[in-house]
């Protein structure tokens, strides 16, 4: 099975069953401080694009083997290039990978197959600055 709009890590393509791609726009401030009077004074350093991806069962990956997507999605390393589906195309980002979490759905004699991989991927720079 080929899913048409996988997600690419570090120049890897990964044919996931994508289920959802939460993505949230987060302001981060150099500093953001009310006055006496009561007016917030803040500098914006920019706007962060963060996303929570999840994927389907482990036997729905196309040619993607679920242990490798596991291994590079919690390889111990500061920073991944990520680029995820668009409507037309891919945007890319270096960013972190916060979490992983799955959990087993089925425990057989010499395979497991897993249901619920989340992850969250969280931006190194500012997508939008002032």
């Amino acid at each position: 099975m080929k899913f048409q709009k996988g997600i690419i890590v570090d120049g890897i393509f990964f044919d996931i069953p994508m289920v959802s791609l939460k993505r949230s726009a987060d302001f981060l401030d150099k500093y953001a401080e009310r006055t006496e009077d009561g007016e917030l004074q803040r500098e914006l350093i920019g706007v962060y694009y963060n996303y929570t991806l999840t994927a389907g069962t482990s036997s729905d990956f196309g040619d993607t083997d679920y242990d490798s997507f596991w291994d590079k999605m919690t390889e111990p390393v500061e920073f991944h290039d990520i680029s995820i589906p668009l409507k037309n195309g891919y945007y890319t980002f270096r960013g972190y990978i916060s979490s992983v979490s799955d959990e087993y759905k089925k425990i057989l004699d010499n395979e497991a197959e897993f249901t619920g991989f989340t992850c969250k991927l969280t931006a190194k720079s500012p997508a939008r600055r002032p």
